[in-house]
């Protein structure tokens, strides 16, 4: 049952004066996963990254009651399997007090209507194994699990 928003909400793409807002809402969403912790130096530098290349990523925010309540970031990777880009859709977050009113699947539209503007034949997410109601939520928008595990390495 789809809950009706308790206060209007705009989706738009992020700009350098959100970078504030949107660093504390990297942190709750880091505060959770088990692999990344908060570091708003190093969220700053990665959004000002993620903001300076409008063609290969977007950062999108939902914005409510004066601020930004939620966000979601998209970057595009060229996939061999698919023979074109791909969208890998990251930092989807939101206030607690907004959960559950239709953002975070607005806010997923948005990156992957974007994705689709920019060529993308697939989107694709990474959500962490213990985020419950993440999971939840991405099965409940018809999401598909894959039989891929994500790796990493530290050069």
């Amino acid at each position: 049952m789809n809950k009706t928003p308790a206060t209007p909400v705009t989706i738009e793409p992020a700009t350098a004066a959100d970078i504030p807002a949107l660093i504390e809402l990297l942190g709750i969403l880091f505060s959770i996963e088990q692999d990344f912790h908060p570091d708003a130096g190093k969220q700053r530098q990665g959004l000002e990254l993620l903001l300076e290349r409008p063609e290969t990523a977007c950062v999108m925010v939902a914005r409510a009651d004066g601020g930004i309540i939620g966000m979601a970031s998209a970057q595009l990777v060229v996939s061999t399997a698919s023979g074109a880009p791909s969208a890998w859709i990251e930092d989807v977050v939101l206030r607690p007090a907004h959960r559950a009113q239709g953002h975070g699947r607005a806010l997923l539209d948005a990156v992957a209507r974007w994705a689709a503007a920019h060529g993308a034949a697939r989107i694709q997410l990474l959500a962490d194994a213990d985020n419950a109601p993440a999971l939840d939520f991405y099965r409940h928008l018809a999401w598909q699990p894959t039989r891929l595990f994500a790796w990493r390495k530290f050069p």
